[in-house]
């Protein structure tokens, strides 16, 4: 973990990870207990100057000893379930990398916020995934980036059911300072673009259609007034980043104006697309699952990161293992869904998303191939493909339609 001055926090956040081997802590300056309260723990700790938050991070990578590493930060605590299967991961692997899963040598963690003493969730976009441990050996954050430094998975990547909880924030004190740092550190690291086009949408009518889009479309409402306050900080900070833009255009001058920073991985962190095609097949049915697992058991032998999204009746199928075919030990990666609504779909495409960007889409069943066709704008989907490609077809198509 990487702090300052958090003596406040930090006890419990190690309190959370005392059953980890060793413990890594990089302070960068603390005026408090902070590096007295981590060492009383038995942790490592080392000091060092601030150098941005992914040198600090690889530093600290750098300084652990063990295969397997969980990044956590002082406001976060491990539940217990996500102790027990961490624990379970690495009996599972034996300390080997990429055992688990074929080649996966990173998981997803999914991360609850606590926003002003209420416990968040679709306002939040829960599971909101985090790639917080993984193999030292395989993954590296990106030090050009000032913000989003998180690490950006090329394959298969476990997801974990238990969660990382995050206190988001205490008080408004906290929100509203979390809300403009946060907003100066991205503006920093956009280059401000041409057009008066681009600054409407991002000042007015992008944060104006998440705002909807989140209370209504993926029921933010259900988090009460902390909810709708999360939403509209998070949509009233897009405002601000493009407000701090345009005005870096109109009075900076060319020498002036920031240089981006993010790799052309997209701006308010959306990651590229890179390493094995994924693939997310929409199954409606028993018997259209059926053909989904066999089709993308055959896609994965053929290199791709396959996932299934299907009616909860039909996974519960899937995870007795009493369905699966013969060339394949295990099930497929499958994110149930009560029904097969676009609304539905919206959710879990977009909880898809957090654990890797998705190439391709195909559907098995009658229902499926319609939702995906006639919907393809509202759930926002670049290739869309029928079941009666072959896997070969598919991991093609899909790789040729990443943006470039």
């Amino acid at each position: 973990m990487i702090v300052r001055d958090e003596e406040l926090r930090l006890p419990d956040c190690l309190a959370s990870v005392a059953f980890c081997e060793e413990i890594i802590v990089v302070d960068s300056g603390s005026r408090d207990r902070t590096v007295e309260i981590a060492r009383a723990a038995g942790a490592t700790v080392i000091e060092r100057p601030w150098e941005g938050y992914a040198s600090q991070r690889n530093f600290a990578l750098d300084r652990a000893s063990h295969d397997w590493v969980l990044e956590i930060d002082a406001d976060e605590r491990v539940s217990e379930l996500l102790r027990d299967e961490l624990v379970e991961f690495l009996e599972a692997t034996g300390d080997r990398v990429g055992v688990v899963g074929d080649q996966e040598t990173i998981a997803a963690i999914p991360l609850r916020h606590v926003f002003l003493g209420r416990r968040l969730g679709p306002s939040a976009l829960y599971p909101m995934y985090r790639h917080r441990f993984f193999s030292r050996a395989d993954h590296r954050h990106d030090e050009r980036r000032t913000v989003h430094e998180g690490l950006a998975p090329d394959g298969p990547t476990h997801a974990f059911v238990g969660e990382l909880e995050h206190r988001l924030a205490d008080d408004w004190g906290e929100a509203l300072g979390d809300f403009l740092s946060y907003a100066q550190l991205q503006a920093a690291s956009l280059t401000p673009p041409p057009g008066g086009r681009a600054y409407l949408n991002g000042i007015v009518l992008r944060p104006a259609a998440k705002l909807v889009w989140r209370v209504l479309a993926f029921a933010g409402w259900r988090d009460g007034w902390q909810g709708l306050v999360h939403i509209g900080l998070g949509a009233a900070s897009d405002s601000f980043v493009w407000t701090q833009l345009m005005w870096s255009r109109l009075h900076g001058g060319g020498a002036s104006v920031p240089q981006r920073k993010d790799a052309g991985d997209g701006h308010f962190g959306r990651r590229a697309h890179r390493g094995a095609v994924r693939i997310v097949a929409v199954a409606d049915g028993p018997e259209a699952v059926q053909r989904a697992i066999a089709w993308l058991a055959r896609a994965r032998a053929q290199g791709a990161d396959v996932a299934l999204i299907a009616p909860q009746a039909a996974c519960e199928q899937i995870v007795s293992g009493s369905n699966l075919p013969p060339q394949d030990e295990r099930p497929p990666h499958v994110r149930p869904v009560a029904r097969l609504t676009p609304l539905q779909l919206a959710r879990a495409f977009e909880t898809e998303q957090q654990l890797r960007p998705i190439d391709a889409f195909i559907g098995f069943g009658r229902s499926s191939g319609r939702l995906l066709s006639r919907y393809t704008r509202l759930l926002r989907l670049t290739c869309v493909l029928s079941e009666t490609v072959t896997p070969e077809q598919a991991i093609a198509r899909g790789l040729a339609a990443r943006p470039r």
